[in-house]
């Protein structure tokens, strides 16, 4: 895994700098930052998320979502104006809700475990959140590269990220027949059981400041042989501006 993510960077990398020796930008393509005007420096996505192979056993609930929020730098290609190559930083994070299930999450255990408490005292809302900082690569193509925030837009790319946080949440204590025993949250906060690198294909398709994004992690979201064989995928909406 290690490997592949390597092989990644050094190939994003090696995009960038032919893209950056091979590029230039005129004056009127720039804003007063000295950035080409709107081209997705600044990126909002909102998303719905799913496991991709978790178990039937695996009680899922609520609405699971994605935010990530990215600044990107963009090096539009001399031979071909309406392509361009971008690189950027930003976080990550994935909330995926559990309906009457524990998480082990710091269990001193061979494997995390996900309980079910049904008959139990359990949380009315249940959450695991996974936080990553992220560089984000793409390939864009844009009809107008010079009225980028009234143009039609499509983006090809990968994530890059390593894990910042992972951590459990729940929310109002109930017993099994579902009456409140105390109004409080509770979290747990360990990063055991999770690879600590993960890589995400994505695509986005828009138009001007607005537009739809699907990404697959590639990645295991669980250490080989620790949890359930699980991949993010997640589709949503993007705002882009600067």
């Amino acid at each position: 895994m290690r490997k592949f993510l390597l092989v990644a960077l050094a190939l994003s990398v090696s995009g960038m700098v032919m893209a950056q020796s091979d590029s230039t930008v005129k004056r009127s393509m720039l804003s007063s930052r000295g950035l080409p005007k709107g081209n997705d420096h600044f990126m909002v996505q909102v998303g719905y998320t799913q496991w991709a192979g978790a178990p039937d056993t695996l009680k899922m609930g609520g609405i699971p979502r994605s935010l990530n929020i990215y600044f990107m730098m963009a090096f539009p290609f001399r031979t071909n104006p309406h392509l361009s190559a971008a690189i950027g930083l930003g976080v990550g994070s994935d909330n995926i809700f559990f309906k009457n299930t524990e998480i082990g999450i710091r269990d001193n255990s061979a494997t995390i475990a996900f309980r079910n408490v049904a008959d139990t005292n359990h949380f009315k809302k249940y959450k695991l959140t996974t936080d990553y900082l992220e560089v984000p690569i793409e390939l864009r193509w844009t009809a107008r590269p010079d009225d980028d925030a009234h143009s039609f837009k499509v983006a090809l790319g990968v994530k890059v990220g390593t894990m910042l946080n992972a951590k459990t949440k729940g929310k109002t204590l109930q017993n099994a027949a579902g009456t409140t025993i105390n109004e409080y949250k509770e979290k747990e906060y360990s990063k055991r059981f999770f690879n600590s690198q993960r890589l995400v294909a994505q695509g986005r398709i828009g138009y001007g400041h607005f537009g739809l994004f699907a990404s697959y992690q590639v990645s295991q979201v669980f250490k080989e042989n620790l949890g359930p064989n699980v991949h993010p995928f997640t589709i949503g909406f993007t705002l882009s501006g600067l």
